[in-house]
């Protein structure tokens, strides 16, 4: 029997402004945080491509920080090669990168990490942690891939898009009220928190993006 648990605990050190927030955003909860202010200790930035999000968290690795990049449920999780290389699974256009190692794998390749170590391991920065993986660590600076299987339409408030997800858990699991869509919050709020310092995102889908734009206040930076 699998369960789909994912921690509740607050994981941005020094923002729970943050994690407010996002929780109010993804309408898992009413909270004081409507809006972002920019003008908080933690660095949250929205980027225009995959390519500028992996180049973000190469350059806060190379100050010395630890950064990762994760994704929703949106690609097949593929076994390794039989030479202990991984699929580059995750795709956007002509972006790609492999998941990370599944928890049962073999035999791997030397420089990737099995599954419990990539959020420490140096390998890690190669691959995209997916919510079985990255849900028991924190690292400084999260990097997230926020895919078509939650949406938000104006009209419609959020949006589940069960044929977009690749997580047979989630599509099958139904306890009571629980929709898709509420399990798939509960996804990227533990994708979105587990940065200490700081939490880069893309989105796949543009409403989606300019929805999270539109909560964020503007001319408080300074």
């Amino acid at each position: 029997v699998h369960e789909y648990e994912l921690e509740a605990q607050f994981r941005c050190g020094g923002s729970e402004a943050f994690v407010s927030w996002v929780e109010n955003t993804l309408e898992l909860q009413r909270t004081p945080h409507v809006m972002w202010d920019p003008t908080e200790e933690f660095d949250f930035d929205i980027v225009d491509s995959p390519q500028e999000l992996e180049a973000l968290i190469r350059t806060r690795a190379g100050e010395g920080y630890s950064a990762r990049l994760t994704a929703g449920f949106c690609w097949s999780w593929s076994n390794p090669r039989p030479d202990g290389t991984l699929e580059s699974d995750v795709v956007v256009g002509d972006w790609s990168m492999p998941w990370n190692a599944k928890p049962d794998a073999g035999r791997l390749a030397a420089g990737i990490p099995k599954s419990n170590y990539w959020a420490s391991d140096a390998g890690g920065l190669e691959q995209v942690g997916c919510v079985y993986t990255a849900q028991g660590f924190e690292y400084d600076y999260a990097g997230v891939i926020f895919g078509r299987d939650l949406v938000y339409r104006p009209r419609e408030g959020w949006v589940g898009q069960p044929e977009y997800s690749k997580d047979n858990v989630v599509r099958r699991a139904r306890r009571g009220s629980v929709l898709f869509a509420d399990l798939v919050k509960h996804t990227y709020r533990v994708l979105l928190t587990r940065g200490l310092r700081g939490c880069y995102v893309y989105f796949e889908d543009g409403p989606t993006r300019d929805y999270f734009l539109s909560r964020i206040e503007h001319g408080t930076a300074p």
